[in-house]
């Protein structure tokens, strides 16, 4: 038995992969951690994890929460913000924190990372543990053969595709816009006696050892620039309907009528929804077709508009079990969520806010799988229109279904965690 801390922040779509490796190495005898925010202890725990809480936290009944995830999900400033306001500040107590739970209980064997706790590699370079990297999004390898979607200009994504020396060239202006976000870390990284290493957004964010690429090789094919130690492992899927199942009302509307069009905005962008669940039923009842809303804490206050037996308001459904039963899905472009659309099966409609998900909804409008419409663009005559075209062209569908039967063949929990065990 091995002890293992696996240490993620951000949203569930960032928290889910890595409860997926934890359970799955701890069915193989292992003693696996989560280290993340406190605010996820009872989840993680009620999973049957152990748990080491790693800040920064943002908490629900935090009064600022909704302005933090409104300006992380800015695409101008969002990923600004998250380095120079919520990590920056917090960057010292974070390393602290991770720093205790590898030393926890005489000590770790290992430290899985994700992309963002950018304290993951200085912890592994101080304790000298064995240190295994992941990342969600292709867009974290920063390609300049298959170069990422920047959310402050998307537009540069497509100048920069025309050739490799041109996304070399988006990635150099890259490095220069986010130098300064990086001054924090390499502060500590002195203060430590450590040198500097290389740019937390870029190769610093990698093991040396092994990285793991926890998406489907739909998504993303392995391209040469990528660090050599890679592995496209497909996607992790932890489905949480064992934790919070679906509810006997949700379980009756689905079985009253034809696969409902679902609207969801994951754990993340659902604080911030704004009209956009207003629109998104009117667009339902535009287009002539049952709709199911994933809504959050505002499912009393859209309910109270007295609407009818088509339109179904809940406040959380997995996944995992209602996506596959929607005839289109249309949400966010989170990781997570693009994860269980593409493994579902179903066209979707993507409305990316900012940080990856501009660029996850881009690799879905190539595959083929749904369509994408800019958030400031989504009005309900607008949405209608899309949907009537994902529903009446049989294309998206076909490929949809395509997608599916290589996503769900792929074993990303199993891939990764042989992988894992062998730097074990």
């Amino acid at each position: 038995m091995k002890r293992i801390v696996l240490s993620t922040w951000g949203s569930f779509g960032d928290l889910h992969p890595y409860m997926a490796l934890g359970l799955e190495l701890q069915r193989r005898g292992h003693d696996a951690r989560i280290a993340t925010l406190a605010s996820y202890r009872q989840h993680v725990e009620g999973a049957g994890l152990g748990f080491h809480p790693v800040g920064p936290d943002i908490s629900p009944d935090d009064p600022k929460a909704r302005d933090i995830v409104r300006a992380l999900l800015d695409p101008k400033i969002g990923p600004e913000y998250l380095f120079e306001e919520v990590l920056g500040p917090y960057l010292r107590q974070g390393y602290e924190e991770l720093l205790a739970a590898v030393r926890a209980d005489g000590g770790a064997d290992l430290l899985v990372t994700h992309q963002i706790p950018n304290t993951g590699p200085i912890v592994a370079e101080v304790t000298g543990i064995r240190w295994v990297s992941g990342i969600l999004v292709p867009m974290s390898f920063l390609s300049a053969y298959d170069p990422p979607t920047p959310p402050q200009a998307p537009g540069l994504r497509r100048l920069a595709a025309l050739h490799p020396v041109l996304g070399r060239a988006l990635n150099s202006l890259g490095r220069r816009m986010t130098h300064s976000w990086a001054a924090p870390i390499y502060k500590l990284r002195k203060d430590l006696g450590l040198p500097r290493g290389g740019s937390p957004v870029f190769e610093g964010q990698h093991s040396p050892t092994l990285v793991l690429a926890l998406v489907s090789r739909v998504f993303a094919q392995k391209q040469c620039d990528y660090p050599p130690q890679a592995v496209i492992t497909g996607f992790a899927f932890y489905d949480a309907a064992d934790q919070r199942p679906p509810s006997p009302e949700l379980l009756r509307f689905l079985d009253s009528g034809e696969p409902p069009i679902l609207f969801t905005l994951g754990s993340a962008a659902v604080w911030v929804a704004d009209d956009f669940y207003q629109r998104s039923i009117d667009a339902a009842r535009a287009v002539g077709r049952r709709a199911l809303l994933l809504v959050g804490e505002d499912d009393g206050k859209l309910r109270a508009q007295g609407l009818p037996d088509t339109i179904g308001v809940f406040a959380y459904a997995p996944h995992g079990y209602v996506m596959p039963r929607a005839s289109v899905i249309v949400h966010q472009g989170g990781v997570g969520t693009t994860a269980q659309a593409l493994r579902a099966g179903r066209p979707m409609l993507v409305v990316p806010f900012g940080q990856d998900q501009p660029d996850n909804a881009r690799r879905c409008v190539e595959l083929g799988v749904g369509r994408t419409i800019a958030r400031k663009h989504y009005k309900s005559a607008a949405v209608a229109a899309e949907l009537s075209r994902l529903m009446s062209d049989s294309s998206y569908a076909s490929r949809a279904a395509d997608a599916s039967a290589i996503v769900t063949s792929e074993r990303g929990v199993v891939t990764a965690c042989d992988a894992i065990e062998r730097v074990l």
